[in-house]
């Protein structure tokens, strides 16, 4: 009788036992904001940006500067309903540059994912006025020509967002 009751113990403290909570790698967190580059002289053709350099602003350091490539990937601010980058294209002899300004307003929904990861956030870019571009201090001409939205729910960075036109 000691046997079973030990047993039995014993199976009901391992079965109540849960595996380590590990977020696997390759569970859909937060995703960020995709944009691609297109010519605007040719606008079915993607265009490599060169010496992107894109910073948040109210930040300190760039985010990341990004060079030859049409598609880029930058995070949304996950606890504001509005996330306000500079987008500084420099030119190839990076003695002169241009800044826009691009404000992205949305709202925020999170969404539970897991216990091991816990909960991501998704976007909704606004309806009316999604994003607002504006100039540097000094004004010059805008090096972004157009902004085509390709869709405001922002859920995951499998898919392009906006398209940027230069």
């Amino acid at each position: 009788m000691k046997h079973i009751v030990f047993i039995l113990t014993t199976f009901i403290l391992f079965s109540s036992c849960e595996k380590d909570d590990i977020c696997d790698p390759s569970t859909a967190t937060t995703p960020n904001l995709v944009v691609e580059f297109y010519d605007y002289s040719q606008p079915t053709l993607t265009k490599n940006v060169v010496n992107l350099q894109v910073t948040g602003v109210g930040e300190t350091a760039a985010f990341a500067t990004f060079n030859g490539v049409s598609k880029i990937k930058i995070p949304l601010k996950t606890i504001e309903d509005s996330t306000k980058f500079s987008l500084k294209l420099n030119s190839a002899s990076t003695t002169s540059s241009n800044e826009d300004f691009l404000q992205f307003n949305y709202s925020r929904s999170n969404i539970y994912v897991s216990r091991a990861c816990g909960y991501k956030t998704v976007f909704q870019l606004n309806e009316v006025n999604p994003v607002q571009q504006t100039d540097a201090a000094i004004a010059d001409t805008f090096w972004i020509k157009d902004i085509d939205i390709q869709t405001n729910a922002i859920t995951n960075q499998n898919e392009v967002h906006i398209k940027i036109y230069f």
